[in-house]
Formats: structure tokens, C-alpha cells, sequence
């Protein structure tokens, strides 16, 4: 099995849009950030992700499986970056290719800019993201309690950061 990530190309979308939204029920939107209850999102929509270098593809084996992000959390002044991840397709779960993208993403982002931290937010309910930032020496820098209401509870949202000469050292 090989993983990669890439910038997506026009014609990664049609099959990326059909595995995220196209199906009767998409698991990944429970552990996604489930409680902004974001709105489907069209074909047309992701298309603008093509040519955009803060959003690429995994790909396994060739095929789209899910999507990596960055954006800034300040904004206009460009000093806070963050990450995200999602894979769409469920049935590729468990295997270990997210934590294999995530690698890959965080070292692609670190040659693009020459920010010295980035970092990942999740919530508490999403176990297997808050391993796969840990396994790759993420640290937990903020945990705040019970701001994130889903399925009739309140979870935490935790936040993990790297710096440049961590991540640097390790590789």
C-alpha cells in the first residue's frame, strides 16, 4: 500500500466529492468537527481547492481517499498555522494512512513556510486523531473543557503543536 499526498488536479474531484458526499451515509462527518454541522459541500465548491497549495489530496495506491488542509488562525497576519485531515473513505480506516499523510503533510508544510510551530486541533471524542498527532510528537498544548456540545454531551477541544526543530530532529 502507498501513500501519498499531492495538489489536486481537476480531475481528482469528481471521485474525491463522490467518496466525501456522494454516499447514503458519510461516517467521517461524526468525527470531523461534528458539531458545526457544516452544510454538504458541492462538486462545484471543491473544485476551487484545485490549484490551492494549502489543500491536497491522499491518495492510495493512486485512488483519493481524503483530503489534507492548512489555514491560518490569525488570519491576515500569517504567523498561526494550523493543519487538518480527513479521510473520506471509511473502509480504509485502522490502517495507519492517515497517521502516513499527516507525516507527510506536516513535512510539506514546514518546507513551505518558515514558520517555527504548527498546529492541529481536534476534540476529545476523536481518539484517533489525538494518536496520530501524538505518534508523530505532537504535543498537547491546550485541552479546553467542555466547549465542543455533540450527541447531547460536551466534549473538549484539544489542541497539538509541533515546532520546526522538533519536527526537524525526529525525521
Amino acid at each position: 500500500m502507498t501513500v501519498t499526498i499531492r495538489p489536486l488536479q481537476e480531475t481528482d474531484i469528481p471521485p474525491l466529492w463522490q467518496i466525501a458526499y456522494g454516499q447514503a451515509h458519510e461516517e467521517w462527518q461524526n468525527w470531523n468537527g461534528p458539531y458545526f454541522h457544516d452544510k454538504p459541500m458541492t462538486e462545484e465548491e471543491m473544485r476551487a481547492w484545485v490549484g490551492d497549495h494549502f489543500k491536497n489530496g491522499i491518495f492510495v495506491n493512486g485512488q483519493p481517499v481524503g483530503a489534507v488542509f492548512a489555514y491560518y488562525e490569525d488570519g491576515q497576519m500569517k504567523r498561526w498555522l494550523d493543519i487538518g485531515i480527513v479521510i473520506y473513505a471509511d473502509d480504509v480506516w485502522g490502517q495507519g494512512i492517515g497517521t502516513t499523510a499527516l507525516r507527510l503533510w506536516l513535512t510539506k508544510v514546514f518546507s513551505m513556510t518558515d514558520l517555527p510551530h504548527i498546529g492541529l486541533t481536534t476534540w476529545s471524542g476523536n481518539q484517533r486523531m489525538m494518536r496520530s498527532a501524538e505518534k508523530l510528537g505532537m504535543q498537547k498544548e491546550a485541552q479546553v473543557r467542555q466547549v465542543r456540545y455533540w450527541q447531547n454531551r460536551y466534549w473538549d477541544s484539544v489542541k497539538y503543536g509541533i515546532l520546526r526543530e522538533e519536527w526537524e530532529h525526529q525525521q
